[in-house]
């Protein structure tokens, strides 16, 4: 099979398109044709040498995709050839083929696409316990949310919105905060502003009842715009690690900073199903939009990892076989 590999850690030169071996299906995996593969910063972090990778070189990248199952291995039940197939946390997905653990295994209804599954299930499961584990929303409740115009972004204002919210987004350019006022953000501002102002004009002076919190550096300005009692969501540091939280300064604000992390939720093949469903529901009922992604032949890996460290991307990157 053909596959995205690469042997020293380094730039998106570093990535080579070249025949290896096929996997080797064990007992209770599936083998996967790929028909589209979701690309991730996670991808470009282990490029880079910045996240662990277990094994020797070649290394292949990818976490995330869809595909059709071309065979199972022993003690595999419920699963054939010829089913659609997803996943979010199986390796080595920058490949023709594929061999999933059936535990990870996500089925895929017939009227959501492969392109829609490996723009979605990441991303959309980070949004889906965001807003359920982390901090439940409720109706009415008044979120914040950091770089709205993102992939996870645009899933939290529309499953926000699904829930009752309010949402109130923060972008970096004008183009970004139409992306998000797309997507139903009912306020957006740009960092550039004083947008902290901006959050409490809009609120009345009373502030917002969390703040989903993926930049870091603005930790402290999330507080500051969160109302007495109110949540901020740690989930990510895009923009440069957190200042230090004086614990006093949450009791004496009775304010909570939690913090969350998909892989501590997807625990189980029935917990992995079941968000996959809700996501794949509201989908079907026209509540939830995946933006049109960006495509790339898996054999351009590399232009796609310089699109997307370029940050110009509003939606997902895909590689497909």
């Amino acid at each position: 099979m053909k596959a995205l590999v690469f042997e020293t850690f380094g730039g998106p030169e570093v990535l080579q398109y070249q025949e290896i071996e096929n996997p080797i299906v064990g007992p209770g995996e599936i083998l996967l044709e790929m028909k589209a593969i979701g690309l991730n910063f996670a991808d470009v972090y282990r490029r880079k040498g910045n996240y662990h990778l277990a094994g020797n070189p070649p290394y292949i990248l990818g976490y995330e995709g869809a595909g059709i199952v071309i065979s199972v291995g022993d003690d595999v039940k419920g699963v054939k050839a010829g089913d659609r197939i997803a996943f979010a946390d199986v390796p080595y997905a920058n490949a023709e083929l594929v061999a999933v653990p059936q535990e990870k295994a996500i089925p895929l209804p017939d009227n959501i696409s492969y392109e829609t599954a490996a723009s979605l299930l990441l991303q959309g499961l980070t949004a889906h316990y965001l807003t359920k584990d982390s901090y439940a929303i409720k109706e009415e409740d008044v979120a914040l949310v950091h770089a709205a115009a993102g992939g996870v972004g645009q899933l939290l204002v529309q499953i926000i919105k699904v829930l009752g919210g309010t949402v109130i987004g923060l972008t970096s350019s004008e183009d970004k905060r139409q992306a998000a006022l797309s997507v139903g953000a009912d306020h957006v501002f740009l960092y550039s502003d004083n947008w902290s102002q901006q959050v409490e004009d809009t609120t009345g002076g009373k502030g917002v009842d969390v703040v989903f919190e993926s930049v870091g550096s603005t930790l402290m300005d999330s507080f500051k715009v969160t109302r007495v009692g109110g949540t901020v969501v740690f989930y990510g540091m895009a923009g440069g690690d957190p200042v230090p939280v004086d614990p006093r300064m949450l009791m004496d604000t009775s304010k909570t900073l939690t913090g969350g992390d998909l892989w501590n939720v997807l625990t189980s093949h029935e917990e992995r199903v079941t968000r996959s469903q809700e996501l794949f529901r509201w989908v079907q009922e026209g509540k939830l939009q995946v933006s049109e992604p960006t495509i790339f032949s898996l054999e351009e890996g590399a232009k796609a990892h310089e699109y997307i460290e370029s940050r110009k991307s509003t939606g997902k990157v895909l590689l497909l076989p």
